[in-house]
């Protein structure tokens, strides 16, 4: 049963992905996450941004939670990644952090709140590098089985060989006890 939920979530999870790309952010680094806002009859694009301070890897309930400060006041915005009304996620800065989850920056302000600046360098999209990933495994898991397959094969013929030589033992013992048998007749 699992196996077919799993199943269930990576086929949305590809058609969900093939509308809209998801950068490969970590905790701690600045995004824009830019919302579909309906007002009345018109839409527009609302962007908020901030620090990602938690992140959370959950199939198709993978969500991540922005911080930024507004007017002196803190803001917290919980934005799942498949929701419609998440347009894009982009990338603005870089951050270095220790932490998988920043909940300690609530209690600080001004100046304390800054993270350093790290250089990653461009990455893949998160859902891009999975799919690569899960390919690799693929082809490792059909390597394994053709080994599987040869080693077998390769036991078997030992084992056929193996037996060929004890049969063969047998035959020349068989010989040896006829000739000896003849010999110890004419004795008495």
């Amino acid at each position: 049963m699992k196996n077919i939920l799993d199943n269930f979530e990576k086929e949305q999870i590809k058609k969900l992905t093939s509308k809209k790309s998801i950068p490969n952010f970590r905790v701690g680094d600045t995004v824009k996450v830019n919302i579909k806002v309906t007002e009345g009859e018109r839409s527009r694009i609302q962007s908020f941004e901030g620090v990602c301070i938690a992140k959370k890897n959950a199939g198709l309930n993978s969500s991540l939670t922005v911080r930024k400060i507004s007017y002196g006041e803190g803001i917290e915005r919980v934005f799942p990644f498949f929701s419609p009304a998440v347009d894009s996620i982009q990338i603005i800065k870089q951050g270095d952090v220790r932490r998988g989850k920043l909940y300690y920056l609530r209690e600080r302000s001004g100046k304390n709140t800054r993270i350093a600046d790290k250089n990653r360098g461009d990455e893949q999209d998160l859902y891009e590098l999975s799919e690569n990933i899960e390919q690799k495994d693929e082809s490792k898991v059909e390597n394994e089985d053709i080994k599987k397959d040869t080693k077998d094969q390769d036991v078997s013929e030992e084992i056929k060989k193996t037996e060929e030589t004890k049969t063969e033992e047998t035959k020349t013992d068989e010989s040896k006890v006829e000739v000896e048998k003849p010999n110890n007749e004419s004795k008495p």
